[in-house]
């Protein structure tokens, strides 16, 4: 079943979306200036289109996407200050 949650970094929120597919769970966590994505999307292609992206890996839960770490990232993130091995609770604020 499809999981919608909002989670409040200050006084903004984001929106953590978990969708069941056939065999693992698609994560997604969408803030103002950024995302967050599972290992289901392209990294590469989210450099092409200049989007403010960060991967994280082995999560299939939204609480598990939380206390994950960045395992790689877009130039346009880089240039929000975020870096590989940050925290994705850490990201959030830089995100919102």
């Amino acid at each position: 079943m499809e999981q919608i949650k909002k989670i409040a970094v200050g006084d903004k929120t984001v929106k953590a979306y978990c969708i069941p597919l056939q065999s693992k769970n698609f994560i997604l966590i969408k803030g103002g200036k950024g995302y967050i994505m599972c290992g289901y999307l392209n990294i590469l292609a989210a450099e092409v289109f200049s989007d403010a992206a960060i991967m994280i890996k082995g999560v299939s839960t939204i609480d598990q996407a939380l206390d994950a770490t960045v395992h790689s990232l877009t130039v346009s993130a880089a240039r929000l200050g975020i870096k590989k091995g940050q925290s994705v609770r850490t990201v959030l604020k830089l995100i919102a």
